[in-house]
C-alpha cells in the first residue's frame, strides 16, 4: 500500500469515526427527548387523574351525600325511638281490635238468640204488674216477682248487648283513628305492623323490620349510580328530607292522647257478662207467651 492510500485510508477511517460520533450524539439526543416525552406522559397522566380524584371528592361534597345520609340516620333513630316510646299504645289498639271482633260475633250470636223476644217481653211484664194476686194465681203464678224477674232476663240480655255493642264502636273510633294515620304513614315508606297472619309484631320483630328497611333506604341512596347524581337544588334536597321529617312528626303524633286499658276493660267485662248471661228456658218461656 503507497504513501497515498494509507493516507487515504486514515482519513476514510476518521470520516466513519466522526460520522460514527455523529450518529452517537443524534441517538443520544433523540433518546433524551424519548426519556421526556415518556416522563411527560406519565406527568399528565397522574396530574389528569389527581384532577378527576379531586372533581370526584368535589362532586361527592357537593352533592351533600354525606351529610344527607348523616341526616337520614338521625331521623331513622328518631323515629325508632318514638315507636318504642308508643308501643304500648299500639298494643292496646291491636288488644282491642281483637276485642270487637270477637265482641260482634256475640253481639250477633245475641241478636239471634233474642229475635223478638224483647217486644213480647215488654207486654208479658206490662200484662202481669196490671194483674191481682187472685187473678195470677189462676193463671198458675205463686211467684210474680220471681217470674217477672226471670222473664226479664230477656231484656238485660238486651242492655248487654247493646252495651256491648256502644262500647265496641267507641273503640272502634279509636282504632279508626289509630289505622288512618299510621295508613298514611305506611304509605309514605314505614314498615307495616303486623306480621304474615296479620297479628301485631312483637316489639323487638317490630324493631328488627324497621332497621333493615331503613338500612335498605340508606343503601339505594349512597348506590346510585353517577350518572343518576346531579348537584342538589333546594327542591331536591327538600324532596329528599321532607317525607322522612313528615314521618318523624307524624308518629310523634299518632295519639293525641294515649290509650289505656279502660275501654278494653269495660267491654271485656260487659262480653263476659253477656255470654255467662243465661235467657229462660224455652218452654217456660214459651208457656208464659200463652197466658196473653
Amino acid at each position: 500500500m503507497t504513501t497515498e492510500e494509507l493516507i487515504k485510508a486514515m482519513e476514510d477511517i476518521k470520516l466513519q469515526v466522526s460520522e460514527l460520533k455523529e450518529a452517537k450524539e443524534k441517538l443520544a439526543k433523540l433518546e433524551i427527548s424519548y426519556d421526556k416525552s415518556k416522563m411527560t406522559m406519565a406527568e399528565n397522566i397522574r396530574e389528569v387523574k389527581a384532577l378527576e380524584n379531586k372533581v370526584k371528592a368535589l362532586e361527592k361534597d357537593l352533592s351533600l351525600a354525606k351529610p344527607l345520609g348523616e341526616i337520614r340516620g338521625i331521623l331513622w333513630a328518631n323515629i325508632s325511638e318514638s315507636i318504642s316510646n308508643i308501643w304500648r299504645s299500639i298494643q292496646i289498639i291491636y288488644e282491642q281490635i281483637d276485642l270487637i271482633a270477637v265482641a260482634q260475633v256475640e253481639i250477633q250470636r245475641a241478636r239471634n238468640l233474642l229475635g223478638h223476644k224483647p217486644e213480647q217481653t215488654n207486654r208479658l211484664v206490662h200484662f202481669l204488674n196490671n194483674k191481682t194476686k187472685e187473678e195470677l194465681e189462676a193463671l198458675d203464678i205463686r211467684d210474680m216477682i220471681g217470674t217477672i224477674i226471670t222473664i226479664k232476663r230477656v231484656l238485660t240480655m238486651r242492655t248487654l248487648m247493646k252495651n256491648l255493642e256502644r262500647k265496641s264502636q267507641d273503640m272502634q273510633v279509636e282504632v279508626d283513628s289509630f289505622m288512618k294515620k299510621y295508613t298514611v304513614l305506611q304509605e309514605r315508606g314505614l314498615p307495616s305492623l303486623v306480621g304474615n297472619n296479620e297479628c301485631l309484631l312483637r316489639q323487638d320483630e317490630y324493631q328488627i323490620r324497621l332497621n333493615k328497611y331503613a338500612a335498605d333506604q340508606q343503601n339505594a341512596s349512597s348506590s346510585s349510580t353517577p350518572a343518576e347524581k346531579t348537584l342538589p337544588s333546594g327542591q331536591s334536597l327538600y324532596n329528599d328530607l321532607e317525607n322522612m321529617f313528615y314521618i318523624e312528626h307524624e308518629v310523634q303524633h299518632l295519639f293525641i292522647a294515649q290509650p289505656n286499658f279502660y275501654k278494653y276493660t269495660d267491654a271485656n267485662e260487659t262480653l263476659i257478662k253477656l255470654q255467662r248471661h243465661q235467657l229462660p228456658e224455652k218452654q217456660w218461656g214459651q208457656s208464659m207467651l200463652e197466658i196473653l
